[in-house]
């Protein structure tokens, strides 16, 4: 009797156990593939955002990537110290709420942040000097390279199938005139540091590669993201393979490749999605989405689903999201995060370039930065010389 009462009881428990385990996993898998839907609560991320706000050597600047200097590129933060990386910067010093008038704007220039805090006192900036005055870190010397170049940055990482040395996107600019906008892309490079070394980066290796896109009038170029979705990342279901974003036209449409870290530097490894499957020619890059920013992230969400994050059309007021089944897509809507018109001081400034760093964000949240500039750069960084610096958000998902 004994055994018959364990036998009547267990059965029907263990069917009611697996019925409630099953459901779970269901729901799971559904709300995984799920691409138009999410719960989220977002928040300014102040402290961040002060991180930033210097009156003293850097005090401004766009672009800012984050690149985990062990390798570590998911959340919640492993890594110990933070590389950031940003293009045209502000150096010199800013005095009851005014720039002094020696200060002066290089290229690009970098930050090393120990731990995962926003402490100003754990945050170093760097640029390199020439009797004294500041200069910009990496200076294009490639084989393409043409007198008046100069470089923006696009996304980083650290390779660690390659003796964990930093690959850096370059832009090569040239000036074209005079406004807001005087200037365009004429080539993309690939930067490499070697571990070793230390900033301000006196030895680096750079060379031309063939992901700077001019088709029928249109242009583009691949750097605008990296989602290094490996193990040794500390990726949940990854597959091994760094994928590059890239943006193209005046729809900016979002490109996709990808290649092994130990072939990063062989290009003629690389692959692009066509919309159908990977293959090896760049011009059948086929869009994955469209008015995407210049600089944006995918990266993994605790669910399984990609997020994509980016300033809708570039320049604009509202930080986007798309989620994805695969860091390829498909997308689904897009989904708006946050309004920056706080952020519009003046009627001339405007908000770009939003992105997520995971390397930095707490377990189920993703931080979140923008940047902010003026159409009347000169004129307003006169009154308002704290303008040019990013911006950040938490968005703490349900």
């Amino acid at each position: 009797m004994p055994g018959l009462r364990k036998t009547q009881f267990s059965h029907p428990m263990k069917v009611f156990i697996s019925l409630v385990l099953f459901s779970f996993v269901t729901a799971i898998s559904l709300q995984a593939q799920d691409l138009d839907s999410i719960k989220f609560k977002v928040t300014a991320a102040t402290e961040w955002s002060n991180l930033f706000k210097r009156t003293d050597g850097w005090f401004g600047g766009d672009g800012i990537y984050s690149i985990p200097l062990n390798g570590k590129e998911s959340s919640p933060p492993k890594a110990k110290k933070t590389l950031f990386i940003f293009s045209d910067s502000m150096i010199g010093k800013v005095t009851n709420g005014k720039m002094d008038p020696n200060a002066v704007m290089i290229h690009n220039a970098a930050a090393v942040l120990d731990g995962n805090e926003p402490d100003p006192n754990k945050i170093s900036f760097s640029w390199k000097k020439a009797s004294e005055k500041p200069e910009s870190i990496f200076e294009p010397k490639t084989r393409l390279t043409n007198t008046g170049d100069y470089y923006w940055l696009g996304d980083g990482f650290v390779n660690q199938e390659l003796d964990n040395a930093i690959f850096i996107f370059g832009y090569r600019i040239k000036s074209t005139g005079g406004g807001a906008f005087g200037f365009a892309e004429v080539g993309n490079t690939l930067i490499k540091i070697k571990a070793s070394e230390a900033l301000p980066f006196q030895n680096y290796e750079q060379k031309d590669t063939p992901f700077y896109l001019n088709q029928d009038g249109e242009t583009g170029s691949f750097g605008a993201g990296i989602y290094v979705n490996t193990k040794q990342a500390g990726e949940a279901n990854a597959d091994g393979y760094i994928y590059v974003y890239g943006t193209f036209g005046k729809t900016k449409k979002l490109l996709v490749a990808r290649v092994l870290p130990k072939d990063f530097e062989n290009y003629n490894k690389w692959t692009y999605w066509d919309g159908t499957n990977w293959q090896a020619d760049i011009k059948k890059s086929a869009a994955v989405s469209e008015q995407v920013s210049n600089e944006l992230s995918v990266s993994q969400l605790p669910d399984g689903r990609y997020a994509l994050v980016f300033q809708q059309s570039g320049i604009g007021r509202h930080i986007c999201m798309q989620l994805g089944k695969t860091p390829y897509g498909p997308f689904g809507k897009v989904i708006k995060l946050w309004d920056t018109s706080e952020a519009i001081e003046l009627k001339s400034f405007f908000t770009y370039n939003a992105k997520a760093h995971p390397g930095l964000s707490k377990k189920g949240e993703l931080l979140i930065s923008y940047n902010v500039n003026s159409f009347d750069f000169l004129k307003d960084l006169q009154t308002h010389p704290n303008l040019y610096r990013p911006r950040f958000i938490k968005v703490k998902f349900e």
